[in-house]
């Protein structure tokens, strides 16, 4: 799965939160949901900026305080001030997984 992200005008930067959710998906309503989703992010020169496997691994703490942190420890979140520009969030399952995943991209006011 690929999501992209535009943040801009130039100067400007935005704290962003980028998740992707999988096992937590209901399902029934998601058949075959990614059991381990992982979450790259990379920008406009193919550079990879994040990475995140599981979520609670990286940023715990500052996560959980946005109020959106994933409810299954396997699922991918990336908190990140990113500066004016575009980005792509990738989406991938662990170790070569497949299912239906989302990838979800917050605004986080200070």
């Amino acid at each position: 799965l690929i999501g992209g992200v535009i943040v801009g005008p130039t100067g400007f930067e935005e704290n962003l939160l980028i998740r992707s959710l999988g096992p937590s998906l209901p399902p029934e309503q998601v058949p075959d949901p990614l059991p381990d989703p992982t979450l790259t992010i990379k920008n406009s020169d193919g550079f990879t900026i994040g990475f995140n496997d599981d979520w609670q691994d990286t940023d715990k703490a500052a996560i959980q305080a946005t109020g959106l942190a994933p409810t299954n420890p396997k699922e991918s979140a990336i908190l990140a001030d990113l500066p004016a520009g575009e980005y792509t969030a990738i989406v991938e399952g662990r170790a070569g997984g497949s299912g239906v995943a989302t990838v979800e991209v917050y605004h986080i006011t200070n």
